[in-house]
């Protein structure tokens, strides 16, 4: 069985600077998910905390960031919005 595909839609790529986090929506198997991805999982791929370029520092990590969405996706793909952390990093 072929690895799962995350595809990002780049046009829903959103920095919500109230929850500290990166927003998009993406497509997996044929289904529609919202993530977030924390601060904390840029600060942790680039050293540095955000400063008004996390949507940036999002793209130029996106291959590690859909693989650690895919894990945090295998949490629970029952949740509204998927919550990528530092946990899902390390799987």
């Amino acid at each position: 069985m072929p690895a799962q595909q995350l595809e990002i839609d780049d046009t829903t790529v959103f920095d919500n600077l109230d929850d500290r986090q990166v927003e998009f929506d993406a497509e997996v198997d044929g289904e529609e998910y919202q993530f977030a991805v924390q601060y904390s999982v840029l600060e942790a791929l680039t050293g540095d905390q955000p400063d008004g370029d996390a949507e940036s520092r999002f793209r130029q990590h996106v291959d590690t960031i859909r693989e650690a969405a895919l894990s945090a996706l295998s949490n629970g793909p029952d949740r509204p919005l998927i919550v990528v952390s530092e946990n899902d990093l390390d799987r």
